[in-house]
């Protein structure tokens, strides 16, 4: 209820305007890291960008144990240089990853049976600590054609032992 004007006031106590703050200037996206228009940049080192990403990790450890290594070679940097590849997939369909993707990649690249010894022979400085060095994974996702992405596991997996190369842009090896 308001006070009525015949009601002595500490000047203390009075109502004290606030000061009006200006409305805000027009905000425009200037800064080096904001994105102009709707779609995410493309191009060499942006990747593939996805839902969900992080769930590749976990289907990932699922196959851990099928995964069939050469001597000298470590399951890690086998699962760091096929996961880019399951997740160019997935994001190729606009969806999370699942575990076909991850199937398709580590059967392409012959760490799921039946790889012929000169597709290991060629993996095997490909994928040597791929899971310390971020620019051999990139390589490694950049070697892989999307045509390749397209195919289901069964028809990589049928095509591998015999014709590998076409799968994969494997012009150095």
């Amino acid at each position: 209820m308001a006070q009525p004007d015949y009601v002595p006031v500490n000047p203390g106590d009075r109502v004290r305007e606030s000061e009006a703050l200006p409305p805000p200037k027009r905000w425009t996206a200037t800064r080096p890291g904001e994105l102009r228009g709707l779609r995410p940049p493309e191009g060499d080192a942006f990747g593939h960008p996805g839902p969900d990403q992080g769930y590749a990790l976990k289907l990932a450890r699922q196959l851990k144990d099928r995964l069939e290594l050469d001597a000298g070679e470590h399951a890690e940097d086998a699962i760091a240089g096929c996961l880019g590849v399951a997740l160019k997939r997935a994001s190729i369909f606009g969806r999370a990853p699942v575990i076909y993707d991850l199937e398709l990649a580590f059967t392409l690249f012959g760490f799921l049976g039946e790889a012929p010894r000169e597709l290991v022979t060629w993996r095997r400085e490909l994928f040597d600590a791929a899971s310390h060095h971020y620019w051999d994974q990139r390589e490694i996702v950049d070697l892989v054609p999307e045509e390749t992405l397209r195919l289901t596991p069964a028809e990589v997996a049928s095509r591998v032992p015999a014709d590998w190369r076409s799968l994969i842009d494997a012009s150095d090896g």
